[in-house]
């Protein structure tokens, strides 16, 4: 596939470029004076619930509410450089009633876009784009696209292994990753001398184990602890990782504390841009494990970023994942991320496929020499 190929991009509406369930918590908010307030984080799944958060959904049968959705802040730019990236189509489900307000709506707001390339109904996988961008499980599940991705909400946590990102910057990097994995030159921007070099794998692919011996024998390299929420005494012990409680692991990611964040096996995995300065200020280089996920947001802000797949054997990888000490429930998870995780071998600046550890470590070496 030469350069010139134009990626075309499915986007959704409701929480990704106008506000819905915020939206709905905070005009429900308003009317019970709920005591103390309805948060974003108590909508876990979608449907009802059962809890106080179902009272958003008379919301969404109110013709005004449709009217008066908010655009997010940031939205009208980030469909705006979208635009000269890629062909950009709307993909959005409403009720039939609705149709007419939420097409004047999006015309109004973002007149970038055309309005033949407004498409309106819940069969998202009838949509046949490169890329399809929506924060709905089952969309991304059901996508006839090449690449789903996942925008992060609350309600989506347990997503796991499939490409996801967290705001509009992580996206629009992601969307150059893809175009250059189009290209017919491969690997033509990784750099030469990476400031972070970024281990990519599937759960169990060996990529901590790889890292450590890589690092034994190369000082200039400091390996890059990052958080979790996952419990500790669930698991082996695993130096790659502080862990901390969901509730501070929110609050580090609302106050910005966290540089990247994601979820994964319905844990969440995070990393601090204080500590990734501490390392480079002292004069290393910064050598880490995380998911495509975390991998495409270090991109998004570091410039000199090198991202290797670690290609495993499915067998051998399904084995670890079924020996490791943790839940069922995690290992279904685990498990059933491989697929989706195997795709993610294009999207990085190298692979590697081994038999040995050590034979994994000398690759790393001969890459980054």
């Amino acid at each position: 596939m030469n350069k010139k190929y134009r990626l075309s991009t499915a986007l959704d509406i409701d929480d990704l470029l106008m506000e819905c369930t915020s939206y709905a918590i905070r005009l429900a908010n308003e009317k019970y004076g709920f005591d103390p307030p309805m948060t974003i984080y108590e909508k876990e799944k979608w449907g009802k619930l059962g809890t106080r958060a179902d009272s958003i959904y008379p919301y969404f049968s109110d013709p005004e509410f449709y009217r008066t959705q908010p655009v997010y802040e940031g939205a009208k730019e980030f469909v705006r450089r979208l635009t000269q990236m890629t062909e950009v189509f709307i993909c959005t489900a409403v009720p039939p009633q609705f149709m007419g307000i939420r097409a004047q709506r999006i015309m109004e707001e973002f007149p970038e876009i055309p309005a033949d390339h407004i498409y309106m109904g819940a069969r998202k996988e009838n949509i046949h784009t490169d890329i399809l961008f929506d924060d709905a499980m089952h969309n991304i599940l059901s996508s006839n696209a090449k690449y789903p991705i996942l925008m992060r909400r609350p309600w989506n946590q347990e997503a796991t292994g499939m490409l996801a990102v967290n705001n509009y910057d992580e996206f629009l990097k992601l969307v150059e990753v893809i175009a250059e994995s189009y290209s017919a030159v491969s690997h033509q921007t990784a750099p030469e001398h990476p400031d972070i070099v970024v281990l990519v794998g599937p759960s169990s692919s060996g990529k901590s184990k790889i890292a450590t011996r890589f690092l034994s024998e190369n000082d200039d390299f400091e390996k890059l602890t990052s958080y979790t929420t996952k419990d500790p005494t669930a698991v082996e012990v695993n130096h790659w990782y502080h862990y901390v409680p969901l509730e501070d692991f929110r609050k580090m990611c609302d106050s910005g504390e966290m540089l990247q964040s994601t979820m994964y096996a319905g844990h969440g995995y995070g990393s601090k841009k204080a500590d990734i300065q501490q390392i480079l200020s002292r004069g290393k280089r910064v050598m880490t494990t995380m998911d495509i996920c975390g991998a495409m947001s270090l991109k998004t802000y570091y410039k000199n970023v090198t991202t290797i797949y670690i290609k495993r054997d499915k067998k051998a990888l399904m084995a670890n994942i079924l020996r490791k000490n943790s839940s069922i429930e995690d290992k279904v998870n685990r498990l059933m991320a491989i697929e989706y995780e195997e795709k993610n071998a294009a999207l990085c600046d190298y692979v590697i496929s081994f038999d040995t550890y050590d034979e994994a470590a000398e690759q790393l070496g001969r890459i980054l020499k």
